[in-house]
């Protein structure tokens, strides 16, 4: 998801970070620099802490030590409790124990560096640990995996540095703040008069020519969640990287794109990325969260739920990451 603004403005600043296209605008352009730099603080901080792909981040040295105690950092407790509560909101349809599931699906790498047609076979499909496993105090930040046991925060960490960029550069600038980390995006301040102006597609990297969907956010967050923009093949399968915990497997295609709205980043993305794996039972779900709801199945159907409004045109679209 991103936003689209017809001229360059100097209140606006985009880069890439986290495998992925990061996008910062403020509502006054002096206080650019400051928000850039908070922003580019917390992308640090939660690569340090959670990234996958990195050997000495926190994440690793945790799944390596995956069977005995160890005592984490506040950053990490934040981090994981996040996911823990995804968790439990959704009833484990996003779970942080899929890291060896999404490994062996061949995604053991940062994106670009996956290959695109690997010709080896696929593991066995089988149901991941489950994060009821996952015994963590968050009094002492004491933590203990299950063995062989590897998580993946992907589904709440990115969305967790958006929500924190986004409050902590509007409280240090007093402006408002937008911060889009590719396809979760976070609001905090006060808002443009008429609203932020979110374009909508399936990749946020390739907006489509002409005319395309668009809301206007005046406050909270949305995320998309989709399944045709972060696939590769392997054993003649093509493979995403929206894991069904149930299966071990990539979730079953159901819907292209789903986009949330909600009070926070890290609640949008997590609703969203429950119902690509929940697929057809996603709607009556979906129905009993009351979050606002864009769901486009393969054939380009669009459903709307929770006073999602119709679609408006927009100069050039967004999208999912």
């Amino acid at each position: 998801m991103t936003t689209h603004i017809p001229k360059p403005s100097p209140a606006e600043v985009s880069f890439p970070a986290l495998g992925t296209t990061t996008a910062l605008l403020v509502t006054e352009s002096a206080a650019l620099p400051a928000a850039e730099d908070i922003l580019r603080a917390e992308l640090a901080a939660i690569d340090r802490t959670c990234s996958r792909f990195r050997s000495d981040s926190e994440l690793t040295r945790i799944n390596l030590g995956a069977g005995t105690a160890t005592t984490v950092s506040e950053g990490f407790a934040e981090a994981l409790l996040a996911a823990l509560r995804a968790a439990e909101l959704t009833d484990g349809a996003v779970d942080p124990t899929v890291g060896r599931a999404m490994a062996g699906l061949g995604y053991d790498r940062t994106f670009v560096s996956v290959r695109p047609d690997d010709v080896r076979p696929l593991p066995p499909p089988r149901p991941i640990p489950g994060w009821r496993r996952i015994a963590f105090d968050p009094r002492t930040r004491r933590l203990h995996l299950p063995p062989h046991t590897h998580l993946d925060l992907g589904a709440t960490a990115k969305a967790l540095a958006a929500d924190r960029a986004a409050r902590n550069a509007a409280a240090a600038t007093g402006c408002g703040v937008l911060v889009s980390l590719g396809g979760d995006l976070a609001t905090a301040g006060p808002a443009p008069e008429h609203g932020w102006r979110i374009a909508l597609a399936d990749d946020h990297a390739r907006p489509a020519a002409g005319h395309g969907p668009a809301v206007a956010l005046t406050g909270g967050a949305l995320a998309t969640s989709g399944i045709r923009v972060r696939t590769w093949r392997r054993a003649g399968r093509t493979l995403h990287h929206i894991i069904d915990p149930a299966t071990g497997e990539p979730a079953a295609p159901v819907w292209r794109t789903v986009t949330i709205a909600a009070a926070t980043c890290v609640d949008a993305n997590t609703t969203s990325t429950a119902a690509i794996v929940l697929g057809e039972r996603a709607l009556g779900w979906l129905r009993g969260t009351a979050l606002p709801a864009r769901l486009v199945g393969l054939d380009g159907h669009v459903v709307r739920l929770g006073g999602w409004p119709p679609d408006a045109d927009a100069p050039a679209p967004g999208g999912s990451r």
